[in-house]
């Protein structure tokens, strides 16, 4: 992707690798450190970032994206703004659970999920709500930006995805067609005339693996 745009741009980063995601726990809003592993792949992804010469950074306000959020800006000289309405979303007695504890503990809520349904998962948010917070911060720094900028914002492989479905307009039912995001790697809108379009997804240098609460 080139440095150059032509209007408004939005990468949203998800942040770097952590033990819960090594170890297929759904994190939610649980507020977990980067492994060292994590950390590396903020400070590779933040070189190549920069490049972009963003105008604005944001991020959630928990520790695994506010470090990575860290190391974009130690290299852009840009300040981060943190935001709770950036997290991921709360899923209640999920949280902490593995995969397959889900699927053991919760049969029938995981399947419903699974098709998409509408599903407070283990008593938490629904993805809706999570757009419903997370958007509206994200439009309020599309606003500061200067003519052409780019944002870039911190967030988790959740909630960029219920972001990534409601700026493009899709029906709730239409986000789970995206796929998840890597540790570190990004997805990129740009405005046009009919509003904003997906330019990249899942983007990095090299291939990885979707590990974690989207696995």
């Amino acid at each position: 992707m080139s440095g150059k745009a032509r209007g408004p741009r939005i990468v949203f980063w998800r942040h770097g690798q952590t033990s819960w995601n090594l170890e297929s726990r759904f994190q939610g809003s649980t507020d977990i450190e980067l492994t060292d592993q994590g950390l590396f792949q903020a400070q590779r992804a933040a070189k190549l970032l920069s490049g972009l010469r963003p105008d604005l950074l944001i991020s959630s306000d928990l520790k695994r994206a506010r470090r990575t959020a860290a190391e974009l800006a130690k290299v852009t000289g840009l300040e981060v703004d943190h935001h709770e309405g950036l997290r991921e979303t709360y899923a209640g007695e999920w949280q902490g659970l593995t995969n397959a504890e889900i699927r053991a503990r919760f049969p029938e809520e995981y399947e419903a999920w699974a098709l998409g349904e509408p599903v407070r998962r283990g008593g938490g948010e629904l993805s809706t709500e999570v757009a419903d917070r997370s958007v509206p911060v994200v439009l309020a720094a599309v606003e500061k930006l200067p003519e052409d900028g780019t944002l870039v914002v911190v967030s988790h492989g959740g909630t960029i995805r219920t972001m990534l479905g409601r700026l493009l307009d899709l029906e709730p039912t239409q986000w789970e067609r995206f796929g998840g995001l890597s540790n570190c790697c990004w997805s990129v809108l740009g405005q046009g005339a009919r509003g904003w379009r997906l330019l990249e997804h899942n983007a990095g240098t090299l291939p990885q693996p979707v590990i974690g609460d989207e696995t």
